[in-house]
């Protein structure tokens, strides 16, 4: 059935209520209030405005260019979801911080009462934990992916376990294990223990994975935090086609696990354990992250990332190179 043509005076009506609504942004019940009428007649105004196409919502954002490269991400890689925040040009710290507060956002929307959530170490990660304010307790268990490396607040992953519980209002499982075994036998035994073994497993199940993104080209690396090495192994690294370092794990440009003998000392989870996960976040800042990040991205170990403008755009024009050079 058509709606009949309304007249001038009730378009006049509909046209008021609308620029109060809308534009001025009272409640239903003040513009009521305002003109005289019943709540639901504003409602019923409201309505008869919209279906008369006499709303029209144009949004827009003044960092549209951040959304564009988010977008650019998902259909450039076997990403989900993206998020992009500003780079702070000479300001490195700030930069991180701005991603790990968005990552935070983009944990707590995805977190539920429940959830299993495993992490690594990391600045990255250590910035995200430093950022998460829920509005609520959470009903959640957080565990490390990795073994620990003590020393340094952000290396330590039970700490950040620890940290992340406090702030979630969840409960940490933490591991009494070193990152790294002397050899191979040393590591099977370690994983075979059975409180290490627990957590592993319990690992294997989470709902949620939170991973930083190392670097193993720079001097100054975190991934040297880790396991410190000489510089001409560190040459024969990147000589060798490693690109990224992920859950401790060494990898190539092409995003698969190198075949190199740290990578055989391990006391971690294997990346691909986190396969079955609902959401695998990665995070990672600054320009010297954007080969790592896509090693990572080509072996489609994330279903979702949050970043900084500058290598995001980094990332995108290495991927449009490579290509180009096939």
């Amino acid at each position: 059935m058509t709606e009949p043509s309304p007249d001038f005076d009730l378009i006049r009506q509909i046209h008021t209520v609308l620029v109060l609504h809308f534009l001025e942004g009272l409640k239903q019940s003040e513009i009521a209030a305002k003109l005289n009428l019943s709540t639901s007649k504003v409602n019923r105004l409201i309505a008869q405005g919209r279906r008369l196409g006499m709303v029209q919502i144009d949004i827009k954002s003044p960092f549209q260019r951040l959304s564009d490269i988010e977008q650019n991400l998902v259909a450039s890689t076997a990403l989900e979801s993206a998020r992009v925040t500003p780079t702070v040009s000479g300001n490195a710290d700030t930069t991180l911080h701005q991603v790990g507060r968005a990552a935070a956002n983009l944990l707590l929307e995805t977190l539920r009462d429940g959830d299993v959530i495993a992490i690594t170490g990391g600045k990255a990660v250590s910035a995200v934990v430093e950022n998460l304010s829920p509005e609520h307790p959470l009903d959640v268990t957080v565990v490390p992916l990795t073994g620990g490396v003590q020393g340094k607040f952000y290396t330590d992953v039970n700490h950040l376990v620890t940290r992340m519980a406090e702030r979630l209002g969840g409960k940490p499982i933490l591991i009494h294990a070193p990152l790294f075994a002397e050899n191979r036998a040393q590591r099977d035994m370690l994983t075979g223990m059975a409180p290490i073994k627990q957590v592993f497993d319990l690992a294997r199940t989470a709902n949620v994975a939170l991973t930083g993104i190392g670097s193993v080209e720079p001097r100054a690396s975190s991934y040297y935090d880790l396991n410190p090495v000489p510089e001409a192994d560190r040459k024969m690294l990147v000589g060798m086609g490693i690109a990224a370092e992920f859950m401790a794990h060494l990898i190539g440009i092409n995003g698969q696990v190198a075949d190199y003998e740290r990578n055989q000392r391990l006391v971690a989870l294997h990346p691909h354990d986190t396969a079955t996960c609902r959401t695998v976040i990665g995070v990672a800042a600054g320009a010297h992250k954007a080969r790592p990040l896509q090693a990572v991205l080509n072996g489609k170990l994330l279903n979702s990332l949050v970043v900084d403008e500058e290598t995001a755009a980094a990332v995108l024009a290495q991927m449009k190179g490579s290509e180009h050079a096939a």
